[in-house]
């Protein structure tokens, strides 16, 4: 017994030190991806700018008008969003697969996008057919405030479900039926809808990162920060909820808490990137499966800055294929690469699941 505690001990010891040293390094090299990868989006775009011109513009110094609204207006705001969009994806995304011990759950399993579908839907297929007439301010600000106001009631009322009800699978399900319902809905407005406003939604349904104004980056930029916080501070429930329910309960987990600070942080980091970027897929899917297969560990602790910087990365790549893309003169909308990116993932975790099974 000596022996085989003495052995498990020693594997468990060498087994942190590994970690102690591999993790660091692989922080260190996501770290050193997201840097290129931002110079590289500032770089590259349908007009060539030098990097010389780059810097001066960030420094203050531009010696070029024209050059330094491309690189404030456009690119820089666009980079932004881009990393904000996979930061926020991918820790909410993690956040849905540990609280309901499901791989292929993601950051829309709530309803949250079907919300924000229905209050873009609303906003762009219904005032049309009634006739209302909007300013261009409220066009601008519209659809965005639709969409968060959207996701805001599905928030509520899965909040005020889960006040009811113990199960967490039952709050899946009842997540899965409000998106069936609230797509059908939307579908209806879709029929119905003249073919400009028509257009107009589905464009939005694409997903894009460039259509954030400089403006609305000082409301999505803060919300997205909450929302991290939020799920920093729900970083010990979520290992604890490893273990299931029932124990987390007999080791004194507020299980309502939790769930109201991980649905909350779930609704301000994918509903805010919904309600600005549209639904943008499989990044908050498949970046936390991404974070375990590269840190191999499940310790929320490491995961959740791993998830963060890896959807930051993801995103930031997605949108430098899009401008390599644009410059052949052909736009692809962003959830065309996001899929391709992320699907190969899903497969893959997919398939190594039913493996083991």
């Amino acid at each position: 017994m000596a022996k085989r505690i003495t052995s498990t001990t020693i594997t468990n010891l060498s087994k942190m030190k590994r970690e102690n040293i591999i993790h660091p390094v692989l922080f260190a090299l996501l770290g050193i991806a997201i840097v290129g990868l931002i110079i590289a989006d500032l770089l590259i775009g349908t007009t060539a700018i030098p990097i010389e011109e780059v810097w001066a513009t960030l420094m203050g110094r531009a010696t070029d008008a024209s050059h330094a609204t491309i690189i404030l207006k456009m690119r820089l705001p666009k980079v932004i969003v881009a990393a904000a969009a996979g930061m926020a994806l991918s820790a909410s995304g993690l956040q849905m697969q540990t609280l309901f011990r499901n791989p292929l759950a993601g950051p829309y399993v709530l309803g949250i996008n079907s919300g924000a579908s229905l209050g873009v839907a609303l906003f762009t297929l219904a005032t049309p057919l009634l006739g209302i007439a909007t300013s261009s301010w409220l066009r601008m600000f519209g659809t965005t405030g639709m969409a968060w106001i959207g996701s805001a009631l599905i928030l509520l009322l899965v909040m005020s479900l889960s006040r009811r009800i113990r199960n967490i699978n039952v709050i899946l399900i009842i997540g899965m039926m409000l998106s069936s319902a609230i797509s059908a809905v939307v579908g209806i407005l879709q029929y119905m809808g003249t073919d400009e406003s028509l257009k107009a939604f589905v464009v939005w349904t694409m997903g894009s990162v460039a259509t954030v104004t400089v403006e609305q980056l000082y409301i999505l930029v803060p919300v997205v920060m909450i929302g991290i916080l939020l799920s920093i501070v729900a970083i010990k429930p979520l290992n604890i909820l490893l273990l299931g329910e029932a124990y987390a309960e007999t080791m004194g987990l507020n299980l309502r808490r939790s769930r109201i600070i991980i649905f909350l942080s779930t609704t301000l980091l994918a509903g805010s990137v919904t309600a600005f970027c549209g639904p943008i897929g499989f990044i908050g899917l498949a970046m936390p499966h991404l974070a375990r297969m590269t840190f191999r560990t499940a310790d929320h602790r490491t995961l959740m800055p791993a998830a963060i910087l890896w959807g930051a990365v993801s995103m930031l790549l997605c949108t430098l294929l899009c401008d390599i893309v644009a410059r052949s003169g052909m736009m692809l909308p962003v959830n065309t690469i996001t899929s391709l990116l992320g699907i190969p993932i899903i497969i893959y975790v997919v398939l190594r699941n039913s493996h083991r099974q």
